[in-house]
């Protein structure tokens, strides 16, 4: 065995780096296919369940909401519970809400079922993603930390994609491999990943190691219940606003303004607190705060696009969710093939020059989309968006890296949190902005009703002038994100990982 591969865990017990490595990949690429996975099977759902399109998306909604809630807690868990432990029970919990939501009974009164499963999934992942940072962090060194960034960025950039595209295949036919049938069933979607994390839980006994230091940290429920309820009014208001607007109070505006108030409290108190239950003083190291606003950005940039196209495919190509899905491949392939690279490039460029090419890359990629037609050919959308994801896997994880490395390893549990609850705060905010700028253009220049009925041509034309005047105006907004990250991203000191070693 190479010895490089070797270390101890808090026990002093020898263990291989590359087997925990492999298995908190292997779990977590079942999470994201469980929170990717629904988007093309909302109107199978909607059949099945007999239901309407919004409470069809209620599965994605408190998916993100139960989602975004867990993260704060993980900083607490990370350091109260034994990797291992909470490892094995997250896995659990996956596995129960996987079980739970495929096997719901197809009835209207049932429906509540389905989304129990899926929010105990929810939560299973809020724990499993920050949690894989905070295991990376404490397993390497911070040279060898880019590298290791760049594998999960492996997981991280080719699930969501892989998600709508192999749920859109599961339900346009039947299969037959290695002699199988496949089942087209919206229950066969859950297969995959079930099978995935049952494999992982298995494991986890023998694989995975006690890698995060303990201590017996008091829980502050006032803070807990601050954070919780906080976050999950914050995001509520903002999953809201696609389907009731801006201006209606009681369901968009209360939730995000009450939120705002009770995070604000959270904050306070945690600034006040001896052992805080999320220590945002984090965000004291200039580094950290500079790196970190500017992977927001490019998290807001990729969803600029990400989340708009798949609509503007569908709607305006008339393309199915499966060839829709399809299109996007390209680029989550190239999210995949080049994180890993860009871990390596880290290491010997430093990640200043890293990320400004990327976020340049990513800038004049989104340009062409800014001036799509209904008649642009779907191969050359495709490139484009390879030629996005390019840049964002050149600059995700290696922002990630070195907002990490600008805190002692000690405060990588709070460090992740804090990262990635403002990544799951400014994706949910990126969607319902994008979403609510492009449908309230689309009514404001919708054709008059009557014409419908006159000239039903020319109603269609216009019609999709609107649609199409609506994705310009995101895909603009997605180009505003990346250009004003290239700017916050000239402020970002340009240390090597070895140079880091050293000032620590």
């Amino acid at each position: 065995m190479n010895t490089k591969n070797q270390a101890s865990d808090i026990h002093g017990k020898s263990y291989s780096r590359i087997s925990v490595m492999l298995l908190i990949l292997l779990a977590t690429f079942a999470g994201i296919l469980m929170q990717t996975s629904l988007g093309t099977a909302i109107p199978t759902l909607m059949k099945e369940f007999d239901i309407n399109l919004s409470t069809a998306q209620q599965a994605t909604t408190w998916f993100l909401l139960a989602n975004g809630v867990m993260i704060p807690l993980t900083a607490y868990l990370a350091t109260r519970v034994s990797t291992r432990l909470l490892h094995i029970i997250a896995y659990a919990i996956l596995a129960l809400g996987i079980s739970i939501t495929a096997l719901t009974p197809a009835t209207n009164s049932a429906w509540f079922m389905f989304l129990i499963g899926r929010v105990l999934a929810a939560i299973a992942v809020g724990v499993m993603m920050p949690l894989m940072q905070i295991v990376i962090l404490n397993m390497f060194s911070i040279k060898q930390r880019a590298t290791a960034l760049g594998l999960s960025g492996l997981v991280i950039g080719m699930g969501p994609a892989i998600g709508p595209t192999l749920s859109g295949w599961i339900l346009d036919q039947n299969h037959v491999i290695f002699g199988l049938t496949i089942s087209n069933s919206w229950r066969t979607i859950f297969i995959i990943p079930l099978i995935v994390i049952i494999i992982a839980l298995v494991l986890s006994p023998f694989i995975m190691k006690d890698v995060i230091p303990n201590k017996k940290v008091k829980l502050d429920i006032l803070s807990l219940f601050y954070s919780v309820i906080g976050f999950g009014l914050f995001l509520l208001g903002f999953t809201n606003v696609a389907t009731d607007g801006w201006t209606d109070v009681l369901n968009v505006i209360s939730p995000i303004v009450l939120g705002m108030v009770l995070l604000a409290v959270f904050v306070l108190r945690q600034l006040k607190l001896e052992v805080p239950f999320l220590d945002i003083k984090v965000f004291k190291v200039k580094e950290f705060t500079i790196t970190t606003i500017t992977l927001i950005l490019v998290t807001m940039a990729m969803y600029g696009v990400e989340m708009m196209l798949p609509t503007y495919l569908q709607n305006v190509h008339g393309l199915t969710p499966l060839n829709s899905g399809l299109t996007l491949l390209g680029g989550a392939l190239m999210m995949g093939i080049i994180s890993p690279v860009a871990g390596v490039l880290y290491n010997k460029v430093g990640v200043k020059r890293l990320v400004l090419v990327g976020l340049s890359i990513i800038a004049i990629g989104t340009v062409p989309f800014v001036f799509l037609s209904e008649s642009t050919p779907t191969h050359i959308i495709t490139v484009m968006y390879a030629v996005r994801m390019l840049g964002v896997a050149l600059t995700m994880m290696p922002l990630t890296t070195r907002a990490m490395s600008a805190l002692p390893t000690e405060m990588s549990t709070h460090a992740t949190a804090a990262n990635n609850t403002m990544r799951q705060v400014s994706s949910s905010i990126v969607v319902a902005l994008l979403t609510s700028v492009t449908q309230n253009i689309m009514n404001t220049n919708a054709p008059n009703a009557a014409l419908k009925t006159l000239d039903p041509i020319k109603y269609g034309a216009q019609s999709l002038t609107a649609s199409m005047d609506g994705f310009r105006v995101a895909f603009a907004i997605g180009l505003s994100f990346a250009v004003v990250g290239l700017i916050i991203a000239l402020f970002i000191t340009n240390q090597k990982p070895e140079t880091l070693e050293k000032d620590k």
